[in-house]
């Protein structure tokens, strides 16, 4: 008879944890549908928050003051703060390429732009690899110098 006592006791233990459970998991789904809806409609999109930034590494002795993004075409603002005069042989950002040649002394700031880009429709968020190639005036070693554009298309 006692036997009997502790089956029936384990079954309501068994169906209290089961109801625990269903109730518990119900509303985890609603909550995971409620984030889901929320990223489908882009509520939580990464993308809004999108710093934009230019950077060029600083072993280059060059940083970016301002930048502009444009459909076809970006604009960069460079110093030279290296401490050397180079010569600027050719700037690529993504699929936007120029050749300068334009001695660039230290301490100056210049614009540089660069055309044949196809970033697609304005408000679109990009981030590209720049690579500027430039050559050291007084030795004539062609040097690299490298960074990154993020960025909203204009």
């Amino acid at each position: 008879m006692r036997w009997k006592w502790l089956v029936l006791l384990k079954k309501r233990r068994a169906q209290a944890a089961m109801e625990f459970l269903m109730t518990y998991g119900w509303a985890i789904l609603v909550v995971l549908a409620a984030i889901a809806a929320l990223a489908y409609f882009g509520v939580m999109s990464p993308a809004k928050f999108f710093p934009e930034s230019c950077t060029i590494s600083p072993t280059a002795g060059m940083a970016c003051l301002d930048f502009r993004v444009d459909q076809t075409e970006v604009t960069l603002m460079i110093i030279n703060s290296g401490g050397r005069d180079v010569v600027v042989n050719n700037m690529t950002l993504g699929s936007c390429s120029n050749a300068f040649g334009i001695a660039f002394p230290d301490g100056a700031s210049e614009v540089f732009t660069l055309t044949g880009c196809d970033f697609g429709v304005p408000g679109k968020k990009v981030k590209e690899d720049l690579i500027i190639s430039y050559s050291d005036q007084s030795s004539g070693f062609t040097k690299g110098a490298y960074g990154s554009v993020s960025a909203t298309v204009h």
